[in-house]
């Protein structure tokens, strides 16, 4: 119940410190990505629009829209958690010292926020389906399910990260650079079929594709993720937070001793 109170009070202070000082406090958490998201929209809503006409989604001037915040949002949570995770054990390193926390558990607060940014930036994302009469389904209940899963993998990765970066500290400029490449190799702001022959093979390799595609499923297609899907992402994410909890347990005195 401690850890659980600390946790909590972390994250309380996570998302009350990020602006503190602003005058509109924590509302830049959600104008920051609608910026991002409204230049994508201004930039290639014309020509991906077109593209999604031709893929047989009913024409609409908020198709791209849609396509990209219902990809973006997600790839936001999960590219924040894994690269704020990174660097857990150098920002928080006197509190460490002085408070008894598992390491295992001490970055469980960034994920706690990141995902209350994406579940508030959620509920203006449907309130705006809502206001355009784009039609809902239940296909949206497995939202969760699958955002859970992504989630797991995100921290499993941070973790991983997290614990190697304190002994190489090159690592957080890596994972830096690694995401803002990744971003572009995954299908969230334009439609796969522009990419050329020879650079398909990419998109069915990364990891990342399958979670924008399921969640454009749920949300514009009305289709629940396959079991296929489900089962292999579920077993990935098993495999990952088991493996970074592992590494952590077992460098957790060398990373308090080298901190």
């Amino acid at each position: 119940m401690r850890n659980v109170a600390v946790l909590l009070t972390f994250t309380r202070q996570d998302l009350i410190d990020r602006y503190s000082g602003s005058v509109l406090g924590g509302a830049w958490s959600l104008l920051m990505p609608l910026v991002n998201i409204l230049i994508f929209t201004l930039v290639f809503s014309e020509i991906m629009g077109a593209r999604l006409s031709m893929a047989g989604m009913q024409q609409s001037e908020y198709n791209y829209s849609l396509y990209l915040v219902s990809a973006m949002l997600a790839w936001n949570c999960f590219s924040a958690t894994v690269t704020r995770t990174t660097t857990i054990f150098q920002d928080k390193a006197g509190i460490i010292a002085k408070v008894s926390i598992s390491l295992r558990t001490l970055p469980l607060y960034l994920l706690l926020s990141e995902s209350t940014i994406y579940v508030i930036s959620m509920v203006f994302f449907l309130g705006f389906i809502v206001l355009i009469d784009f039609p809902l389904s239940w296909s949206l209940l497995a939202l969760p399910v699958v955002f859970v899963i992504q989630q797991v993998i995100a921290y499993g990765l941070g973790l991983i990260f997290a614990t190697f970066s304190v002994f190489l500290r090159d690592i957080r400029e890596l994972v830096d650079i690694v995401f803002k490449v990744w971003f572009w190799l995954t299908p969230i702001v334009y439609v796969a079929d522009i990419i050329p022959d020879h650079w398909a093979g990419v998109l069915a390799y990364n990891p990342v594709t399958p979670f924008v595609d399921a969640y454009r499923d749920m949300v514009l297609l009305h289709q629940l993720p396959s079991l296929q899907f489900l089962v292999v992402t579920t077993t990935v994410a098993g495999v990952t937070l088991a493996l970074a909890l592992f590494i952590t347990q077992r460098l957790q005195q060398d990373i308090r001793d080298f901190i």
